[in-house]
């Protein structure tokens, strides 16, 4: 079930590799006609063949109404999103995708940002920068990759007005322009305004945030999105209930199910997208009981408030959770 009203049919316009195993699409209306506008951060729920949904950040200008952009790794442990857009999707193309939704939006108010990136999780940092720049902001973007053939939208970056604020750093280059994280938030933190934008993989996002709350960035200056997690199921998970407050209907949640699945089977209507805790489709209100986070989506301080759940992923600490459905 989708959360933001009816979708659009687009065409692939243009289908280009910008790197290896990543390649960008370029999305048309089918009729011509104006696309929603969307901000830095911005991402869109692709509905791809195979009946699967992905979501993808936008990484064209903001300012740019004739054409929606994306950008795909191919992953090679994927659930089957990367595969139909690498193998499946061809230009000429036409599919279903979402309005733009924002959960990764910058600071209107930040005097100063901090945009770090590794690998695919460039792409919002693209309209960042775009958006940054136009404005005559003061930023700085640190682009971390495994090589520079594996670094997309690099002449790109290095053609645009803003290109002095761009630092590329590759994981097989010279030691000297490897990134020192520590060093590099240690320096912005001096700066009391500072924001800090992070995407990409896992290990690239936990070594940045537990780097600056370490560091003492206080949680309000910390922006990211993940585009995926890793698996949250336990040997050690056990079954649970999910009571619904508005019935009273008590379901069980199997040891080997997601309470998503159990809610669906039961027939409780769920808004729900990528079904791996990042994106936040699904978060709903706790009344009772303890949850067993797991997602990637809410902050530490929303984790320990227990007042919110993530269906798709997360599970409980407690005999029964209380939902606000």
């Amino acid at each position: 079930m989708s959360d933001n009203g009816p979708l659009l049919s687009v065409r692939v316009q243009r289908k280009q590799q910008e790197a290896l195993d990543i390649c960008s699409l370029e999305l048309v209306p089918v009729n011509d006609q104006q696309l929603p506008a969307f901000t830095a951060g911005s991402h869109l729920d692709l509905h791809l063949p195979g009946g699967v949904v992905r979501q993808y950040s936008l990484c064209n200008t903001p300012d740019q109404a004739t054409h929606y952009q994306v950008a795909v790794l191919r992953d090679a442990q994927s659930r089957g999103g990367s595969k139909a857009v690498h193998d499946l999707l061809h230009e000429g193309d036409v599919l279903n995708i979402s309005h733009p939704k924002n959960h990764f939006a910058l600071a209107p108010s930040a005097s100063r940002h901090l945009l770090l990136a590794g690998g695919i999780g460039v792409t919002p940092m693209m309209a960042m920068a775009e958006t940054l720049a136009a404005q005559g902001a003061v930023f700085e973007m640190h682009y971390c990759t495994r090589s520079a053939e594996r670094t997309a939208f690099a002449p790109r970056l290095a053609a645009a007005p803003y290109s002095a604020h761009v630092h590329l750093h590759h994981d097989d280059g010279d030691a000297s322009q490897k990134i020192d994280i520590e060093a590099l938030l240690r320096n912005q933190a001096s700066h009391a305004d500072t924001h800090l934008y992070v995407c990409g993989p896992q290990g690239f996002m936990d070594a940045v945030l537990n780097t600056a709350r370490a560091q003492a960035w206080p949680e309000a200056r910390l922006h990211y999105e993940f585009f995926s997690t890793a698996p949250t199921a336990r040997d050690t998970d056990g079954p649970f209930e999910i009571e619904i407050a508005s019935s009273g209907q008590v379901i069980t949640v199997p040891a080997d199910s997601t309470a998503l699945q159990a809610l669906l089977k039961a027939g409780v209507d769920v808004l729900m997208s990528c079904e791996q805790g990042v994106c936040g489709t699904c978060l709903t209100r706790v009344k009772s009981g303890e949850p067993d986070h797991r997602d990637q989506y809410l902050t530490p301080d929303e984790h320990a408030a227990n007042d919110q759940f993530t269906p798709c992923c997360s599970r409980s600490k407690s005999e029964r959770l209380v939902l606000d459905l």
